[in-house]
C-alpha cells in the first residue's frame, strides 16, 4: 500500500512474478503502475505490506539487490553532452562482469549513433540507450518502463525481439506499457490495475476469454440489448457506444444465423458485422476507468 497526501496510489495490490517470466503491468495514467514498479526497484518505500525481489527487501537489502537488477527509466538523467558509447562504458564500470559496451551498442541498434551527443539523439534513440544501460550489468530481473515509447515501428519490432531473447535466456522481465499489442505479444501474464487495485490477472489468452468469440455489430437503429442477450447462442451482449453492439459466444456460426435472422425480422440492415476473439485492448477498456464505466 502507498498513499500520497491522503490519496491511495497502491491499494492492497498483491501478485507474484515467477523467475524467467515476462510480466506486464497495465493500467490508465495514475493507476499506480509507476509507483508499484518504483517500490519493487527500491526507489520508494511502501506504507504497508511486504515486498520481495529475488528474495530480498528492495529497500533494506538494496546494496545486495541493485547489482542483480536492471532498470530502464523514461528519463535517464544523463549529462546531455555524453555519447551512448561513453554512457555505456561509464555504467559498465559499476559492475564486476558487465556486458561489453560495443556489443550493447550493436544489440540496441545504436552503432551509427555511438558518438552522437545525448542532446542530439532522437526520442527513440534515447529509449534504446536507456535499454542498453539497463542491460549492461547482466540483470536477473529487468524492469522496463514504457520501453518502446517514441520508437518507430522498426525499432519497436527490434526491441520486441531483444526482449524475446532475454526471455529465452531466463531473464525475468517486469514491463509497463501503454501498447496493448506489446503486452499481448510479449507477456506470459498480465496484471491490469486501476485506482491502485488489481482488477485482472492472468495470461493474455485467459484474459481474452480463451475460446470465446466476440461479435461486433454496428447498426443505424437503436437495438434492444435484452433481445440480443436472449439469442440462444449469445453469452452476453452490451452496447458500449451508441450504434455499437458487442456479443459474446462460443458458437459463432450459430450466433451469426440467429443474429441475422433477428435483424431481418426487425427490418435492420447492419452497417458493419465483425467476428473475432476479444482482444486484450477490449478487456482493458472494459475493466478500467478508460472504458468510461
Amino acid at each position: 500500500m502507498k498513499s500520497y497526501g491522503g490519496k491511495r496510489a497502491v491499494d492492497d495490490l498483491s501478485f507474484t512474478v515467477a523467475r524467467g517470466e515476462t510480466f506486464a503491468l497495465l493500467g490508465p495514467n495514475g493507476a499506480g503502475k509507476t509507483t508499484t514498479v518504483e517500490i519493487l526497484e527500491g526507489f520508494r518505500a511502501p506504507d504497508a505490506g511486504t515486498v520481495r525481489v529475488l528474495g530480498l527487501d528492495p529497500r533494506r537489502d538494496s546494496e545486495r539487490l541493485r547489482p542483480r537488477i536492471g532498470v530502464m527509466l523514461q528519463e535517464t538523467g544523463l549529462y546531455r553532452g555524453i555519447t551512448p558509447r561513453e554512457a555505456l562504458h561509464l555504467f559498465a564500470s559499476y559492475y564486476a562482469a558487465p556486458v561489453e559496451p560495443d556489443a550493447l551498442l550493436r544489440l540496441v541498434g545504436l552503432e551509427d549513433a555511438a558518438r552522437t551527443r545525448y542532446r542530439r539523439l532522437s526520442g527513440g534513440q534515447r529509449q534504446r540507450l536507456a535499454l542498453g544501460l539497463a542491460l549492461v550489468g547482466r540483470p536477473e530481473v529487468l524492469f522496463l518502463d514504457e520501453p518502446t515509447a517514441g520508437m518507430d515501428p522498426q525499432a519497436r519490432s527490434a526491441t520486441w525481439e531483444l526482449v524475446r531473447g532475454l526471455q529465452a535466456a531466463g531473464v525475468t522481465v517486469v514491463l509497463t506499457t501503454h501498447y496493448l499489442e506489446e503486452a499481448e505479444r510479449l507477456a506470459d501474464r498480465v496484471a491490469i490495475i486501476d485506482h491502485g487495485r488489481l482488477v485482472a490477472l492472468g495470461t493474455p489468452a485467459a484474459l481474452t476469454r480463451g475460446d470465446a468469440t466476440r461479435v461486433q455489430l454496428r447498426a443505424p437503429a437503436s437495438l434492444d440489448v435484452r433481445a440480443l442477450q436472449a439469442l440462444p447462442s449469445a453469452q452476453g451482449a452490451e452496447s458500449p457506444a451508441p450504434g455499437l453492439y458487442v456479443l459474446q459466444t462460443r458458437d459463432a456460426g450459430s450466433l451469426l444465423v440467429e443474429l441475422t435472422t433477428w435483424l431481418r425480422a426487425e427490418g435492420v440492415v447492419p452497417n458493419e458485422l465483425r467476428v473475432g476473439a476479444e482482444s486484450l485492448e477490449d478487456v482493458y477498456l472494459r475493466l478500467t476507468s478508460n472504458g468510461g464505466s
